[in-house]
């Protein structure tokens, strides 16, 4: 695959700074494989241009950062559809986004939830929009991330708020993650987009070998993580076949409230 090829992404660069847009507002930019395959290929031009010192990440659109894995796809093919590898490389994408040694950017405005969520966690800093949307999804439609999802969160906001967010799934403001440690500066939607270009204009007067390095320390001490993810997805593979996380994806799609209590186990 080649960036000229992608579908679903929008790859960028912008004066050292590399855009990197989930480009399915259609479905509030939630992911499928390919737009998996896609963001990974973009990170790694980003990382192997000399060009580029900081990375942004966002959706297109007033929706929409993104909301995860498409659950419309997942329900009509049973998976996040074909991808280069034969895989659903969300993985290699959570890596990748800690790996590339230049900061990374999350450009929120609209919703931020469920894998999406996790995504922005992963950047290094993360600006909102006044309009965004945080929260989790996971319980509600039968899925979890166990590893950097839960995590970097309690490492951001507390165990608390942690376990809050994803034990009730409700949604926050923008204002209430600013509050709470999830973002670090919230500015009018129509802002959004210069104020990323004046944050990563600062960054790239600094020693971007300073940089790298700091990023690597910062990721040292959450590294273990990413093996509890391991073990996550495993968990989660085999629980999306149950009739429990069925259910979750069925309501979704069907557009109401699931019930799980025939699944409630002791």
């Amino acid at each position: 695959m080649r960036i000229d090829e992608f579908t679903d992404v929008i790859y960028e660069v912008e004066n050292g700074l590399a855009w990197i847009t989930i480009n399915r507002p259609e479905r509030y930019n939630a992911f499928r494989a390919r737009t998996v395959d896609e963001l990974v290929l973009a990170f790694k031009r980003a990382w192997a241009d000399d060009a580029v010192g900081t990375v942004c990440l966002t959706g297109a659109g007033e929706k929409a950062f993104c909301t995860g894995g498409d659950q419309k796809q997942r329900m009509e093919t049973g998976d996040y559809g074909p991808s280069e590898s034969g895989l659903f490389e969300v993985e290699a994408l959570h890596r990748v986004i800690r790996d590339v040694p230049k900061p990374v950017i999350a450009a929120v405005q609209g919703f931020a939830v469920g894998g999406g969520h996790v995504l922005h966690l992963l950047c290094d800093l993360t600006l909102s929009a006044d309009t965004a949307v945080y929260g989790q999804n996971g319980p509600r439609v039968g899925s979890f991330d166990a590893g950097f999802g839960t995590g970097l969160m309690a490492r951001a906001i507390g165990e608390k708020r942690a376990r809050e967010i994803w034990f009730l799934c409700r949604k926050y403001s923008a204002q209430q993650a600013l509050d709470w440690g999830l973002v670090n500066k919230v500015v009018p939607a129509a802002e959004l987009h210069d104020e990323v270009r004046a944050w990563a204009a600062e960054i790239m007067q600094l020693s971007p070998t300073a940089l790298k390095v700091l990023k690597q320390s910062f990721n040292t001490d959450t590294e273990h993580f990413a093996g509890i993810g391991q073990m996550a997805f495993s968990a989660l593979k085999l629980f999306g076949e149950t009739p429990e996380a069925q259910e979750g994806i069925t309501a979704f799609n069907e557009k109401r409230a699931p019930d799980f209590r025939a699944h409630q186990k002791h």
